[in-house]
């Protein structure tokens, strides 16, 4: 009888610690906490620490309250101007009211997918809207705040608090971005050929100046040159004049002296009579030839 009374004691004590400890559940300070009884709502606990339920009966659902991310895949969206860009954004939430996010999104995988598909939505809605040059200006902050504030009114449905959203990365695809590299390569060949017909057209506009300007400074220097020349020989013309006139001796003997000078010079072999009138002024300082005695 003792021992049937032992295992009644036994069993009620391993009943009730497993039924105590069934009753307890924590809630951490990143959490909030969702009591269900059979599926059906019974309260929300955000405050951290222990908390007790009906054991057995009802059951906990934990939901993170600090900022995630929603990321989803980047998608190809067509631009105003015909444009093909892969776009790549993300959402940061937070979950305010754990009920609502559990009866819209059921699961956390399930709602990636609802919601992401509702930010890729208004993604190409917007961003459809705008030229490729406009996502490198002031223009991509109004695309990005419109996308905010679709994605915000969305929000509540799903028992979240929109944060902040953003277009991480805008690249082109791989056929659109050789299509782009080659128009700008084409442009910018072409601006170069432009470039180098009118500096060839500035050089010889220079050359035909500095031509224009070398000949009729050529021309000015030989003109001047032939005055100063011809003026230099009317005045040797007049002082030798002047010379010939007060002494013909003289200018004769001058003239003998330059004539040596111009003729005779280092190695030079002349053949001529002793008593040639070239050397007449060797023979006679007055340069006449002597007499000849008989």
């Amino acid at each position: 009888m003792n021992r049937i009374i032992l295992i009644i004691l036994g069993v009620i004590v391993v009943v009730g610690g497993i039924s105590a400890f069934d009753a307890m559940y924590t809630v951490h300070q990143t959490q909030h906490a969702l009591v269900l009884q059979f599926g059906r709502y019974v309260r929300t606990e955000s405050d951290p620490g222990l908390h007790f339920k009906k054991p057995f009966l009802e059951s906990v659902e934990y939901f993170e309250n600090r900022l995630l991310d929603l990321d989803p895949p980047a998608q190809e969206v067509v631009l105003a101007d015909q444009k093909r860009v892969n776009v790549d954004a993300f959402v940061r939430y937070k979950i305010v009211n754990p009920l609502e996010f559990k009866k819209k999104a059921v699961t956390q995988t399930n709602f990636l997918q609802v919601f992401g598909g509702r930010l890729n939505a208004a993604v190409r809605a917007e961003v459809g809207q705008i030229l490729l040059g406009d996502m490198l200006s002031d223009k991509r902050d109004d695309v990005m705040a419109r996308i905010t504030n679709q994605m915000k009114s969305q929000a509540a449905d799903f028992g979240i608090e929109v944060v902040d959203v953003r277009i991480g990365r805008t690249d082109l695809p791989p056929a659109t971005s050789q299509a782009v590299y080659n128009r700008m390569r084409s442009e910018r060949v072409e601006q170069a050929v432009k470039l180098r017909s009118e500096g060839a057209k500035i050089k010889a506009e220079i050359q035909a100046n500095a031509d224009r300007e070398r000949t009729v400074i050529l021309a000015g220097a030989r003109r001047t040159s032939q005055i100063l020349r011809g003026e230099g020989e009317g005045l040797k013309t007049r002082l030798l004049n002047d010379a010939f006139g007060q002494d013909p001796e003289f200018f004769g003997f001058y003239r003998s002296m330059e004539a040596y000078g111009e003729a005779l010079g280092e190695g030079t072999t002349m053949v001529l009579s002793p008593d040639s009138e070239f050397f007449r002024y060797f023979r006679n300082l007055g340069g006449k030839n002597p007499v000849n005695k008989e």
